[in-house]
């Protein structure tokens, strides 16, 4: 079975990264390579989720972590005991079994009841010399440990057996006067012992490898008649392990963990207690494994490749624990490192998609009807209808046949693209729905980017943004906080901003800036102009 590789774009994903997360999965899977499996890592704008309902695809799954989880370990699944189930079969299952140090005990819906360990099964066992008595040992557990048969008559009903247990061999029956009647009585060949253990009226008699089961069959009493093929030894042995296994569990303060807790934490608890097996429950609390210390030594971790980013601030948390085996991006290089060698794949060109469709041209693939149209719509996206700084011939080439593929118009589809934003929403939610951070020599700078068609409506909500702005930049941290109102028609964007204005004219060479504003004539890309201008002024 192939491993599972998620496939993610950047934090606040926009519809670039979510599609080439869904293309790069699904080539891959195309080509064989099962397991990878498209993922997200926010909620989606409204243009992304126009888009997929449009071509017909719901959401990849949110990935809100790739730190190491319980269910990424390849615990051990042993086998689940019922409350019910004699001692004799735990010992038997670990004798089987020596790597297991553990086993867990059910409750009848699955949840966990209890641990029985070999040195719980020892113990008991060790107690039963200086204390030889039974208490409530169900029939069917004892007759199944000595394999031994009921021999009173059918009329004749017992549900469990105890008492002390008594040796009665080879002595005569003189042996049995200080002998009361809760009592369970081993013997053999010895007549005058049954008959004075009947008188006495004993909870049980065990006949071990006796003629006398013959005598005796079929007969009435209140004392219960065992005849068992074993000796007297084994058989007794054999008895105190009959009792339930819940018997004997440990119950109290047990330390177990579910499929989504989190390695680290794991291992801190593992180091403050001194168990050998934990258990592990699903979300429903029911047993599905045990964990011991050895598996927390080298423990699988995930697989993840990033589409369209390469910066850890922008990447899944947990990103460090992941084992990357892969980039395909369009930005510049970041920081992400790895301590080996991975596949990556970096163009200088205007969208994601357009490398993923040119690896499927690459394998000889085309891309199913549906998914070429929404690579098209990601790239224009992406490009702003090809008005984009980044935008390269390559980019509109490969959306032309992508949307040949699809039976689309790109004019028409770039329309429904700009036009799919809502601009009635909250400014916080507006502000973060294409959110990015970045790290310029010693200075933090976020930017947001809102695309669209009708600059003059957002405009009019300029107050709402600086508050929401305002608040943002104090709780991050950050140097400067930028918004970018960008308009397809006018091919130039609406520049917000909270932060030194000093910079931001020197930045793009403006004469003067009133207030927090200002208009930037063909400025529409984030990527290429807005964050190389800073990044130039800072050195």
């Amino acid at each position: 079975m192939e491993p599972t590789t998620y496939v993610c774009g950047h934090r606040n994903p926009d519809t670039d990264s979510i599609v080439a997360a869904m293309a790069y999965a699904s080539l891959k899977n195309t080509l064989g390579e099962s397991g990878y499996i498209p993922a997200r890592l926010g909620h989606l704008n409204d243009e992304t989720s126009f888009l997929l309902k449009r071509f017909g695809f719901q959401p990849p799954m949110l990935l809100s972590t790739v730190r190491t989880q319980v269910r990424d370990i390849e615990f051990d699944r042993p086998p689940k005991l019922g409350k019910s189930v004699p001692v004799s079969h735990a010992w038997e299952l670990m004798q089987e079994n020596p790597n297991l140090s553990a086993l867990p005990v059910t409750n009848e819906d699955g949840t966990l009841f209890g641990m029985v360990t070999a040195g719980g099964i020892a113990e008991s066992d060790m107690h039963a010399i200086s204390c030889p008595v039974i208490d409530d040992a169900p029939i069917f557990n004892v007759l199944s440990a000595i394999e031994g048969t009921v021999i009173n008559q059918d009329e004749n009903v017992f549900d469990s057996i105890s008492g002390e247990v008594v040796f009665a061999l080879p002595d005569t029956g003189g042996y049995l006067h200080n002998v009361g009647s809760n009592s369970i009585i081993f013997c053999g060949q010895q007549e005058d012992v049954v008959e004075k253990a009947l008188q006495l009226h004993v909870n049980c008699i065990i006949l071990c490898q006796s003629n006398l089961a013959e005598k005796y069959l079929g007969m009435s009493s209140s004392t219960c008649i065992i005849a068992t093929p074993y000796d007297a030894w084994r058989a007794a042995r054999l008895l105190y392990q009959a009792i339930p296994v819940s018997r004997i569990a440990k119950t109290d303060d047990l330390v177990s963990f579910q499929l989504d807790d989190f390695l680290d934490d794991v291992q801190d608890a593992v180091l403050k207690s001194r168990y050998r097996s934990y258990p592990v429950l699903d979300s429903d609390g029911k047993v599905v494994g045990t964990l011991g210390r050895y598996h927390l030594i080298r423990p699988n971790r995930k697989r993840l490749i990033l589409v369209d980013h390469n910066e850890m601030s922008q990447s899944v948390p947990g990103l460090e624990q992941a084992e990357l085996v892969g980039i395909i991006d369009h930005h510049r290089l970041g920081d992400v490192e790895t301590g080996y060698p991975v596949f990556m794949r970096n163009e200088p060109v205007g969208s994601t998609n357009t490398i993923i469709a040119t690896m499927f041209q690459e394998h000889g693939l085309m891309p199913s009807e549906s998914l070429a149209g929404l690579m098209a719509a990601a790239i224009i996206s992406d490009t702003v209808m090809f008005k984009s700084p980044t935008t390269t011939p390559k980019d509109k080439r490969i959306a032309e046949r992508l949307a040949r593929i699809a039976g689309l118009e790109l004019e028409a589809l770039g329309k429904e693209v700009f036009s799919a934003g809502s601009a009635d929403k909250p400014a916080d939610v507006l502000l973060k729905t294409d959110f990015k951070e970045y790290h310029l020599t010693d200075h933090r700078v976020a930017i947001s980017q809102i695309t669209t068609m009708d600059s003059a409506s957002l405009l009019k909500r300029q107050p709402e943004f600086l508050t929401e702005m305002t608040k943002i930049k104090e709780d991050g941290g950050y140097d400067m906080l930028l918004l970018m109102i960008t308009d397809v028609l006018r091919e130039g964007t609406d520049l917000v901003f909270i932060g030194d204005k000093e910079i931001i004219r020197q930045a793009f060479n403006l004469q003067k800036i009133k207030g927090n504003h200002v208009f930037l004539k063909n400025i529409m890309s984030r990527k290429k102009q807005m964050v190389p201008a800073l990044a130039i002024l800072w050195g």
